[in-house]
């Protein structure tokens, strides 16, 4: 019987997964599909836009400044042991522009938003709001996914440049605050002299993916809740563990991707 019942465990869990895979590609696509045809709704783009990137401001914002000092004094004195702090501007801005900046940024403002759509969608769900706008004949994903899914991709490539400039400024002020020696001039030209325009492509280019991720899977967790208010708040819960896990298991696929070109 424990063997039959771990084997009836496991193939749920299989099921589950494909269940979610395919359910989530499946949204992707009409949801990119509605994105490119008319008629398209400006009024909601805007909305969400306000909502959920202007919203995640102070958010970035605070992430990017406490890494960027955290990561100014941490490398500051590692470098100190080998006489090298003059180099920390190098070290700090290339780990923030290329990893550090979109990793972080889309782990704080994607469990930010990804929840919320997930528990926006996922009330509307439990309230038969979603089944009242099918029996006008209008389509869910043009009205209410495609106008989130264009909004994160729009957002967070911005408020991901937004915390590499604030990280790297967080980090100069630390700097420059405890080693007299490295002035904020010579700080600001050590980070031209080392950040290539490939290093930005990178960083910012994996930001479009981790969107995706968010924004698709908020939705679809959203449309699948089930249950009450209980099923709104577990799925609001997957949102955030499967958000954050997507994004942490992509990001060493797309660093593999973007350092081949």
């Amino acid at each position: 019987m424990t063997l039959t019942r771990s084997l009836e465990q496991v193939g749920a869990s299989v099921r589950r997964m494909i269940e979610f895979l395919g359910g989530t590609a499946t949204m992707a696509g009409r949801a990119v599909v509605a994105i490119f045809t008319p008629p398209w709704d400006f009024r909601a783009l805007a909305y969400q836009i306000e909502a959920l990137g202007l919203k995640s401001v102070g958010i970035a914002s605070v992430t990017a400044l406490a890494v960027g000092m955290v990561m100014g004094v941490q490398f500051a004195f590692g470098l100190m042991r080998f006489g090298s702090v003059m180099y920390v501007g190098k070290v700090v801005s290339i780990a923030i522009v290329r990893e550090l900046g979109p990793v972080l940024t889309a782990l704080m403002v994607g469990g930010r938003i990804g929840s919320g759509m997930a528990a926006e969608l996922g009330s509307m769900r439990v309230t038969e709001q979603l089944d009242a706008i099918r029996s006008m004949g209008a389509d869910p994903i043009r009205k209410l996914v495609a106008p989130r899914v264009l909004a994160t991709l729009i957002i967070l490539p911005l408020l991901t440049i937004l915390a590499d400039v604030l990280a790297v400024l967080g980090s100069m002020f630390i700097i420059c605050l405890e080693h007299s020696d490295v002035t904020p001039a010579f700080y600001i030209n050590s980070v031209f002299e080392t950040i290539r325009m490939s290093d930005v492509i990178s960083g910012t280019g994996k930001t479009f993916f981790f969107a995706m991720f968010i924004a698709i899977i908020g939705c679809y967790q959203g449309f699948s809740a089930e249950g009450g208010t209980e099923g709104v708040g577990n799925a609001t819960t997957r949102t955030v563990v499967v958000t954050s896990t997507s994004i942490l298991v992509s990001d060493f696929f797309l660093t593999k991707l973007f350092m081949a070109f």
